[in-house]
C-alpha cells in the first residue's frame, strides 16, 4: 500500500530477495520524483521479451502500494466500558484524582491496586484527549507491566492489559514506552490466559504494538506471538474476539522494511486462508488487507501467498458490494499480477479479467482507479495476456474511463494503453485504435502533467509505426489530423518542457514531415470506421505482423 507509486516489481525484484529465506531485507519504495522517469524507460524497449519488459515495471502511485490509515487501522483504542466481572459494577463509583491513582497502582493490597488501575483505564478510555502521555510520564508502564503477571487476579491482569492496549495505540513514543517497559513478553503469555476477556485484551494489545511499525512488529514476532496467535483461531471463537485476532495477524504482516520474516510468514499464511472463508465482512477485510501487505513485495513473496490458493477465493470477494471488502482483495490481486508471467496467468485463470472491467465502471472513482492499475500490469505480459485482455471486453470500458474518468483514474488507463501498445501485435494495436483510443489520447495532450504527455506521445508513435508496417501510415495520420491530433502535436513542439517538444518533434518529423504529405483528403469523421475497416483488412493480407525495435 505507500504514498504514490505501484510496484510494477521492476527494480524491486533485483534486490527484494537476493537474501537468503528468513531475511529478506527489501529496499524502500523509489522516491516520487524518480519513479516516473524510470518508468518511461519502458517505452524505449519494445522488441524485448515480456520477462524483460515485465522488469521494467515500476510504480506509478505510491498511494495504491500504501494502506492508508482511513482504510485499515495502524492502531485501534478500546473505548468500550465492558467488564470481566458483573461485581465490578460496584467500581463505576470510584473517582480518583491522579496522585491517589499512582498511590493506588503501587499498593501491595489488590483491591486499592484494582481500583485505581481501573479508574487509570477508564481515563485512557475517554473519547476525546486520553491522557496517554500523562500516565506514561507518571512512571505507571512498569507496574501496570507487572501487574499483567498477576495470575491470582485476572481482573487485574485484564485492567492492566486494557490500559496498556490505549497507550500503545497513541503515538510511537507511548508504543515505545510500552515496549521498552517489557510488556511484550508478559503480554504473549496472556494468549494463554484461560480468561477469554483477558487473553482477548492481550491480543488487541499486540496488535497495536505491531501496528507501530516494522521494528516492534519483528519484537512481537521475536516473542513468538504468532502460534499462541493461531491456537486461538477455532470455528467456535466468539466473532469479536476474531477480528481482534485477524486484525493482529494484519498487522504482524504490515510494512516492507524490512518485511516479516519468511518463517512468520509460513506459519501465518495457512490461517489467513482459513479465514478467508469466514462469513464476517470485518475478519474478511482484515484477511484481505494481510494478503495484500504480503504481496507487496517480490515474486518470491507473492508466490507463497498464491501457492495457498487464495486466487479463487480473492476474485470472489472483488465482486463483494462491501468496500471494505472489495478494496483489499483488488489491492492483493493486483499486487499478485505484478509478478511473473506465471503468477499472471494464475490470476487470469482464476477469473480476474470476469471482474475487472465492471471495475472500471464502479461508482468509486478509487475503484476505478485499482483496477485500471491491474489491468495496466495484465497489458504488461507477454501477447497472450493481451489478447485475454481483449476477449473479455474491457477496452470499451478502459476508452470510456480515458475519456470521462477521472484525472488519477485516467493516468491509470494511459499506463494501460502504453502497455498494451509496447507489447502488443500489429492486429492488437489495430483493436485497440477500433475502441476508439485515439481521440481520448489526443484530449488528453493538453493535460498540465509532462510525463503523462510524453506517455500519450510515445503510444501514438507507436500506434503509427504499426500502420506503417502494413503501408496504411498515411491514412493513420489522416485520422490523427482529423481529431485535432496534428495541431496538437505541433504545439506541444514549442512546449516549455524539453522533452515534451522534443517527443513531439520527433514524431512530426517522422510521420507528418511535409516531404510525405500528399494531396490525398482529409476523411471525414464519419468515414473513420471505414477507416478501420480497411486497416483491419489490409492488415490480414500483410506479411509483417510485428513491430520492430523503436529506432
Amino acid at each position: 500500500m505507500c504514498h504514490l507509486l505501484r510496484a510494477f516489481k521492476a527494480d524491486q525484484q533485483a534486490g527484494d530477495c537476493g537474501s537468503l529465506p528468513g531475511a529478506l531485507l527489501l529496499p524502500v519504495n523509489m522516491p516520487t520524483s524518480d519513479a516516473p522517469e524510470e518508468r518511461l524507460r519502458k517505452f524505449k524497449y519494445r522488441g524485448k521479451d515480456a520477462s524483460a519488459r515485465r522488469q521494467q515495471r515500476i510504480a506509478v502511485s505510491l498511494e495504491l502500494r500504501k494502506a492508508k490509515k482511513d482504510e485499515q487501522a495502524l492502531k485501534r483504542r478500546n473505548i468500550t466500558d465492558v467488564s470481566l466481572d458483573p461485581s465490578d459494577q460496584q467500581t463505576k463509583g470510584v473517582s480518583l484524582t491522579m496522585q491517589e491513582i499512582i498511590s493506588g497502582v503501587n499498593a501491595s493490597d489488590p483491591e486499592l491496586c484494582f481500583q485505581a488501575t481501573q479508574a487509570a483505564r477508564k481515563m485512557l478510555s475517554r473519547e476525546k484527549n486520553p491522557p496517554l502521555k500523562l500516565i506514561v510520564d507518571a512512571g505507571l508502564i512498569p507496574r501496570l507491566v507487572e501487574l499483567l503477571k498477576s495470575s491470582f487476579h485476572p481482573r487485574l491482569q485484564f485492567e492492566a492489559a486494557w490500559a496498556l492496549t490505549n497507550i500503545a495505540s497513541g503515538a510511537s513514543e507511548l508504543t515505545r514506552a510500552v515496549v521498552d517497559g517489557g510488556a511484550i513478553q508478559p503480554l504473549v503469555e496472556l494468549l494463554s490466559s484461560p480468561h477469554m476477556t483477558v487473553c482477548e485484551q492481550a491480543v488487541w494489545a499486540l496488535g497495536n504494538i505491531a501496528g507501530d511499525g516494522p521494528e516492534f512488529r519483528d519484537n512481537v514476532i521475536a516473542s513468538d506471538a504468532i502460534p499462541h496467535l493461531l491456537t486461538l483461531v477455532s470455528s467456535n471463537i466468539p466473532v469479536p474476539f476474531l477480528r481482534n485476532i485477524a486484525w493482529t495477524l494484519s498487522n504482524l504482516c504490515r510494512n516492507k522494511n524490512p518485511y516479516p520474516s519468511d518463517h512468520a510468514v509460513k506459519q501465518m499464511l495457512p490461517v489467513l486462508f482459513y479465514l478467508l472463508g469466514h462469513p464476517d465482512r470485518e475478519v474478511l477485510s482484515d484477511t484481505c488487507w494481510a494478503l495484500s501487505y504480503l504481496t507487496d513485495g517480490c515474486d518470491v513473496r507473492i508466490g507463497q501467498v498464491v501457492d495457498t490458493g487464495v486466487l479463487p477465493r480473492l476474485v470472489e470477494l472483488m465482486c463483494s458490494s462491501e468496500l471494505n471488502i472489495l478494496t483489499p482483495s483488488l489491492r492483493t490481486v493486483g499486487n499478485i499480477v505484478t509478478g511473473t508471467d506465471h503468477q499472471t496467468q494464475l490470476a487470469l485463470d482464476a477469473g480476474i479479467l470476469g471482474v475487472l472491467p465492471q471495475l472500471l465502471t464502479h461508482p468509486r472513482s478509487s475503484i476505478q482507479k485499482e483496477a485500471a492499475w491491474a489491468l495496466s500490469n495484465v497489458a504488461a505480459g507477454p501477447r497472450q495476456h493481451i489478447q485475454q485482455l481483449i476477449a473479455c471486453g474491457a477496452l470499451p470500458p478502459l476508452v470510456a474511463v480515458l475519456k470521462n474518468g477521472e484525472f488519477k483514474v485516467q493516468k491509470e488507463a494511459v499506463w494501460t494503453v502504453a502497455n498494451f501498445t509496447t507489447g502488443g501485435s500489429v492486429d492488437q494495436l489495430i483493436q485497440l485504435v477500433q475502441a476508439g483510443v485515439l481521440e481520448p489520447l489526443i484530449n488528453l495532450l493538453t493535460i498540465p502533467d509532462n510525463k503523462m504527455v510524453i506517455i500519450i506521445l510515445d503510444i501514438l508513435f507507436f500506434i503509427l509505426q504499426a500502420a506503417e508496417k502494413i503501408s496504411q501510415k498515411e491514412n493513420m495520420c489522416l485520422l490523427i489530423e482529423g481529431l485535432g491530433g496534428l495541431d496538437r502535436i505541433e504545439a506541444l513542439q514549442l512546449h516549455e518542457n524539453h522533452q515534451v517538444a522534443l517527443t513531439a518533434l520527433n514524431i512530426i518529423e517522422r510521420h507528418f514531415s511535409e516531404e510525405e504529405e500528399t494531396v490525398t483528403a482529409l476523411p471525414a469523421r464519419d468515414q473513420d470506421h471505414k477507416f478501420l475497416k480497411d486497416l483491419t483488412n489490409t492488415y490480414h493480407c500483410c506479411t509483417t505482423p510485428k513491430l520492430g525495435p523503436r529506432p
